[in-house]
């Protein structure tokens, strides 16, 4: 295998793109991870997803108080991209009173392996003093 030769297994990647004529391709990026990181990347993403992937469904003010410091609004705006994304369902129970629960499809419960090595991996090199943050 040459030195700089890319091996994907059959998933598509920046080099593949321009290969394909594509114009302004991130050079040396995984299209995938790059979608991976679109969307888990945005903060309390990857808390919310950990969440239901923990307690199963849960409704919105019980995901509210799961995750310390989230405003309403940013709650609403991550659930709605992860349901856009296919990771959640959003069912409403028409009450009285009206209330909303969320819970992971098939995909986002296939990231509960995912999630947890990532945990492992940040306890074991990613110290707590490396995030101004302190977490959440």
């Amino acid at each position: 295998m040459a030195q700089h030769e890319v091996v994907t297994d059959g998933v598509p990647n920046a080099l593949d793109a321009c290969a394909a004529g594509a114009q302004n391709p991130c050079q040396n990026t995984d299209l995938a991870l790059g979608r991976v990181f679109t969307l888990l990347g945005k903060r309390w993403t990857g808390m919310l997803l950990a969440v239901l992937n923990n307690g199963g469904q849960a409704y919105f003010s019980e995901l509210r108080r799961a995750v310390p410091g989230i405003s309403e609004r940013m709650l609403s705006d991550r659930l709605t991209e992860l349901a856009e994304a296919g990771m959640v369902v959003r069912e409403v129970d028409a009450g009285p009173p009206l209330r909303v629960s969320y819970r992971l499809t098939e995909g986002g419960v296939a990231l509960k392996p995912a999630l947890h090595e990532l945990a492992v991996w940040a306890d074991r090199y990613l110290p707590e003093s490396a995030l101004k943050s302190g977490g959440c």
